[in-house]
Parts: C-alpha cells; structure tokens; sequence
C-alpha cells in the first residue's frame, strides 16, 4: 500500500483561495448556470488541471467543469469521478468571504472578528472536541465560508494533484466533475453524462470526518398560490379576502411539533416553507418536502393540501392551487444495487486511518439525482460543519484525510479490479 502524504499547507491554502470567489446560486433565475460568476471559479479551476497535464480538462457553457486523470495501470478498472459542486448557498451572503485560519485549537469559543456577535461556542459545536490542537478556518463573521462545497472541490483538486505528481500510485481511469447550482436543486441539470464516461462516482460533500453516506432523503417542492378577492380597504367590510392573510393562515396552521424542519431529526420528515410573497388579490409560498420514505413524502404532500383545505373553508370566494414536484429521490434505492461502491469507499477510510461512520444524509447531494441517471453515487465527508451560515468552519486536519481517502479509494478500486 503506498504511503500518502498531503501537505496541509497546500490544501489550506488552495481552500482559501477557492472561497474568495463569489459563486452564489440564484433559485429565480432560470438560466444555467443560475450565476454567472459561478463560471468564475470553473475557469480557474480548468485552467488548473490543464496546468497539471489534464489535456482534456475544460468548462463548458452551462458551468461544469471536465477532466480526466489517465489511467496508471494496465488491469481494467471501472472508470469512477469524482464530484463537487462549485456553488454556495443562497441563504447567507458569499461575497466578499474573508477566510481565517485559527492554528492550534484549543477548545476556546471563536468569536469572529467582523460581527462579534457570531460565535463558534465549544459548547454548541459538538465536533470541535475533536480539534484539538488542530488549525480551523473560518469566515470573518458576516458571511458564509463556503466549505460547502468548496471544501470538496480543494480536496479533490488536492488529490488530482498528488496522483499526477506520483505516477507509480496504481490506478484506473479516473474522472473529475465540478457542478452548478447544487444548492437550488438543479446540479445535474445539463451534465453530460456520456462525455464524462464513468461508470460510478462519489461526491466530495459530506460533512463530519470519517463519514460516507449511501442515503439521502427523497424530496418534492411544493408551490402554493392563494387567489382572493381584492377590494379597496377603506370599502373591503364583507368584500375582501386577502390572499396575504390566508397564506398565512395555511402557514400557521402547519405542524409544529413534528412535520417541521425544526422539530425533526434522523428519519423524520418534514414540510418546510422556503419563501413566500403576494399581494391581497394573490399570494404564494413555495415548500420543501422531505422523507426518507417515499410513501410518507406522499402522504406529507396530502397532509399539506389538507391543511390549505381546511383554511379555505373560512374564505369561500377564494381559490388555491397546490403544484407538488419531483426534486430527487433516496439514492440507497440504486446503491444497494452496487455494494462493490459502499465497501471500497470503507476500505478507503479504513486506509486512511479513519473508523468509517456509515450515515443517512438529512438533505441531499448532486449524487441522488446522479445515481438515478445511471451514476451510482454515495458521498464522502469533507470535514465541513455549520453548513449555510456565518458560524461554518472546517479543520485543515479532517481535509488532509479527505483528500487522503480520495487517494486511497482510486487505489482500491484498481486492486480490487
């Protein structure tokens, strides 16, 4: 087995480098990518691995990034990519992202210097106790970092790094692929799936170390739109019907207690409205649907419509419509399929020193839309935390052992070829 070394210094700094670049997606905007400037971090990124001798390497016009590592062994091993998305979310700001290494953690509250009012507390951050002495990078404290995903795209740079540089490392043909607009659902909207040419995949996108998951949950959006009856408000006493004030009944009367994002966990689902506006005369909130189970992710569309249902009866001038769309589904319904995928990726952690923490994810990647496309896709931690808001951190030490698994994992599948 060969010995593996990562320079710390060089994936800190290439994550810091990568976080700088402003790559919000846009979930309004219809266009691929959402963003232009997400294009701004493809290109540097293409131009990379063409620097490293990756001939193939390029962005395309809708934002993805190709490239193929070549193969270092003459056996014939299936072709696996690896994949990250480029893109931050749109729910806290990523412009102007000021990176921060802490060196040599040592269990103290972090209070981040641009808004002393975001604090990363040892006490709240339950993996923070496992980063002693180890160096954490943070934002300033009025943005996002961006460790998701950028972490995954460094590791996996990082690690494409090092197999070109040591060629004697045995492996397969390997494929690298950076996506758009993960964060608003629409990752693998225009990937060319038969221009990578791999046969499966992981996505670089998990979060705690030693972590590799083959589940996530299944997903539908929801879109409501309320029409009532408008009227001048100084003349509306028997008239109107505000749309406004009936969404926001159907939104109060939503489930508290559970069928909530914030009063579930594990393998519970929920309904969760992301964004609504509107007017007297009409009004719409858009929903997440989320289950682990299909026929419950059914059922929680149902309790939705019965809900809105139930509140109309009090406005019977009024009308609704109630749109429920596929996003993604469980991927554990393809990847059981491929057990070969789960136990390489084990062996991989095991390898690079790592107890393998097998998970269901609470969300999704690019990989649950992938593995029903015909690219089976589990996913592997970055060492990323706090996803999606200014307390998110990330360990130089747990991304070392990323891009050490990534290594590993190309190794493994060319011996067990």
């Amino acid at each position: 087995m060969q010995d593996i070394k990562i320079n710390a210094v060089s994936i800190a700094e290439r994550f810091m480098k990568y976080v700088k670049i402003d790559t919000q997606s846009d979930a309004s905007s219809p266009t691929t990518p959402s963003t232009a400037k997400q294009k701004n971090l493809g290109k540097i990124l293409a131009q990379e691995l063409l620097e490293l001798g990756l001939s193939d390497s390029h962005l395309d016009e809708y934002g993805y990034v190709y490239a193929t590592i070549p193969s270092t062994t003459d056996k014939k091993v299936p072709v696996i990519c690896f994949c990250s998305h480029m893109d931050t979310s749109p729910d806290s700001s990523g412009e102007n992202v000021k990176p921060i290494i802490h060196k040599n953690y040592q269990g103290e509250d972090l209070v981040l210097p641009d808004d002393h009012n975001v604090v990363l507390r040892f006490s709240e951050h339950k993996d923070l106790k496992n980063q002693i002495g180890h160096d954490i990078i943070t934002a300033s404290g009025t943005t996002l970092l961006g460790a998701d995903n950028k972490a995954g795209v460094a590791e996996i740079m990082e690690a494409a790094t090092y197999l070109v540089q040591n060629p004697q490392i045995k492996h397969g043909t390997i494929k690298i692929l950076f996506t758009p607009d993960e964060e608003i659902g629409r990752g693998v909207d225009k990937v060319n799936l038969a221009k990578l040419g791999a046969e499966f995949a992981y996505t670089i996108d998990g979060e705690t170390l030693g972590s590799i998951e083959d589940e996530t949950f299944s997903a539908d959006g929801a879109k409501l739109v309320i029409n009532g009856v408008s009227a001048h408000p100084g003349f509306a006493k028997g008239k109107m019907e505000s749309a406004i004030k009936i969404l926001a009944d159907v939104i109060s009367a939503l489930p508290k207690d559970r069928l909530s994002a914030e009063s579930t966990s594990q393998k519970e689902g929920f309904i969760h409205p992301v964004g609504m506006n509107g007017t007297a005369e009409q009004a719409e909130a858009s929903f997440i649907l989320r289950d682990f189970d299909n026929e419950l992710l059914k059922a929680h569309g149902e309790t939705l419509e019965g809900i809105v249902k139930e509140v109309m009866k009090a406005y019977p001038k009024s009308t609704y419509t109630l749109t429920i769309k596929e996003q993604y589904r469980n991927m554990k319904e393809v990847l059981d399929k491929y057990p070969q995928i789960m136990a390489n990726g084990i062996e991989a952690l095991k390898r690079a020193g790592l107890n393998p923490i097998t998970r269901s994810i609470r969300g999704g990647t690019d990989g649950s839309r992938l593995s029903f496309m015909g690219l089976p896709c589990p996913n592997i931690f970055t060492g990323g935390h706090a996803f999606h808001g200014k307390q998110e951190w990330v360990a130089v030490q747990d991304m070392v052992k990323s891009v050490e698994t990534i290594v590993h994992l190309a190794q493994v599948w060319e011996e067990n070829a």
